[in-house]
């Protein structure tokens, strides 16, 4: 107890540090702070959600040897931002130390840009999670109905809608509940993959089976795209799979040994992952069979779930793809979870419209019910692309990506172009930082611009990638209320503002509370800590 609670100390004292007061319950332990970031990745279903990308652009050796390759970069990107985060544990992070970072004349532009970029980016990324899981259901329907019952999509979007407000219902629960639904998450995400790893190979008849010549050395291009470019387009399923990460920065107000924890929570979800993921590949290839374009274009509609009824027959399928269903749904809670965190540190300083509504706390859960939402509803807003077609809607996978890659990108840029006064927390990289931080940037930059090319080389208006349409027109939005004139952004943002003089909203809860809010005073007067003594001796000259 002890020592929970000189560290729930030390973390409020750190976050003062940083010009902000502790307003959410430090619920969330270290294997919990895991728990969001590896939940959110949602391995086996997430996998499900892109396998089409890696099956059409190289099959099996896209499969298997494009996770691994891309998995060793996203490591890197991963360690450079738990790098940036032990630095400054607070829930706006990544425009946090954009701003305290790039230079007097940039700061304020670059952090909004980085702001707006996390919040779009959380926010598709809770509707990619949420349209996957929508042709998961769909699939399981289509399946239990003997391919007779195909959605329309309308209907397709009404699943959508429902999971996104029964989403926001969970999400507006008080901390503790929601942290300790974390371990919950990641039980059911480990159990699914193993379920599969084990159990396919097991149930798969002979002459589905693939040699292992043909799992690891098979290309199979079907998108006309020339092999090299068609690997490299392939990536786009590792990369969406394994995201979600910078989730765990976003809820550092709320975790406990922050600075610490929050780091190696992004690091060890993404070796997890890339282990739990390569292994789940491989299993998919040996047991897929070689017709690919008939798992590609079956009617149930999702490739892994044909994989599945191919090997383990109607009945089987429905019961494990409903475990997949369930725990896409939790990769979806999750996600709004962390946006709506984001979403409430970027309107804490005054940047998103209606900030003055978004920065609340409910009284009965104390969590930002107001944030939750907002980004839900923003996300039922993304949702209804679906109903210009497929083309637009995979759009929002890519921008979960693209945006989050120019949030990652600008701090990372900005610490080693600017002169700045950056002082790495307990989780650094030493002399390996800026060779880490050169390969995330450069391999990060070069994906954004393939994400941004359509599925085939010769598109027809329903085959085009509107990412580069759909990001740019809400980043030029966000520009146009920077610079609107009179009350655009340029006139009054002023990038993280410091909140300690609002103390008031801190429940009071004893003496540990006020010794608490005197060492926080202190620090940032001086940017040191006081002895246990001292506080208690300036607490008792505060009282008299």
């Amino acid at each position: 107890m002890a020592q929970a609670h000189a560290r729930k100390e030390s973390d409020e004292v750190l976050l003062a540090s940083l010009g902000y007061k502790q307003e959410f319950r430090r619920a969330f332990t270290p294997l919990e702070v895991f728990g969001i970031a590896f939940s959110i990745i949602g391995l086996l279903p997430s996998i499900a959600s892109v396998l089409a990308s890696a099956m059409s652009n190289g099959g099996p050796v896209s499969m298997v040897w494009g996770w691994a390759f891309a998995t060793c970069f996203i490591l890197c990107i991963g360690m450079a931002l738990g790098e940036l985060a032990s630095s400054a544990p607070t829930s706006g992070g990544l425009y946090y130390l954009t701003y305290t970072l790039s230079s007097p004349g940039s700061r304020n532009i670059l952090c909004w840009i980085v702001g707006y970029a996390s919040t779009i980016g959380t926010i598709c990324g809770i509707a990619s999670i949420d349209w996957g899981c929508t042709i998961q259901i769909a699939a399981a329907i289509n399946i239990g109905s003997d391919l007779q019952f195909v959605a329309t999509d309308i209907q397709l979007y009404g699943i959508y809608a429902a999971l996104v407000i029964s989403q926001a219902i969970i999400c507006s629960l008080g901390t503790r509940v929601l942290a300790r639904l974390q371990t919950l998450y990641v039980i059911c995400n480990v159990l699914l993959c193993f379920i599969v790893i084990i159990a396919l190979p097991a149930a798969t008849p002979p002459e589905l089976k693939n040699s292992p010549s043909y799992v690891f050395g098979n290309f199979t291009n079907v998108s006309g795209w020339p092999d090299t470019f068609a690997f490299i387009l392939s990536l786009l399923a590792p990369l969406w799979t394994i995201s979600g990460y910078d989730a765990t920065i976003h809820i550092s107000e709320e975790a406990s040994n922050a600075a610490i924890a929050v780091p190696w929570a992004i690091v060890s979800a993404i070796g997890v992952a890339g282990v739990l993921g390569w292994a789940i590949n491989v299993s998919l290839a040996f047991c897929m069979g070689t017709d690919l374009a008939g798992i590609l274009n079956s009617p149930v509609g999702q490739p892994m779930a044909q994989i599945f009824l191919n090997s383990f027959g109607k009945t089987w399928t429905l019961v494990l793809w409903s475990l997949v269903v369930l725990v896409q749904y939790m990769m979806g809670s999750s996600q709004l979870l962390a946006a709506s965190r984001q979403s409430f540190a970027f309107a804490r300083d005054g940047a998103l419209p209606l900030s003055r509504l978004l920065y609340r706390f409910n009284g009965y859960t104390g969590t930002p019910v107001n944030t939750v939402w907002f980004d839900a509803l923003m996300s039922l807003l993304v949702g209804l692309l679906s109903l210009s077609g497929a083309a637009a809607i995979n759009a929002v996978f890519s921008i979960s990506v693209t945006a989050q890659y120019v949030a990652f990108i600008t701090p990372i840029v900005a610490r080693f172009a600017f002169e700045n006064n950056f002082k790495p927390g307990p989780f650094s990289l030493g002399v390996m930082s800026l060779p880490i931080a050169a390969i995330s940037v450069v391999f990060m930059i070069f994906m954004m611009v393939v994400l941004c090319f359509p599925s085939t080389p010769l598109p027809q208006a329903t085959d085009m990638n509107y990412t580069s349409v759909v990001l740019g027109g809400v980043m030029t939005l966000a520009m146009i209320w920077y610079y609107f004139p009179v009350y655009g952004g340029v006139h009054w943002f002023q990038g993280p503002v410091s909140n300690m003089n609002d103390y008031q909203q801190q429940p009071s809860q004893g003496d540990t509370e006020s010794v608490g809010k005197v060492s926080v005073d202190l620090v940032l007067v001086t940017g040191e800590k006081e002895s246990e003594g001292d506080l208690k001796l300036r607490k008792d000259q505060e009282i008299h």
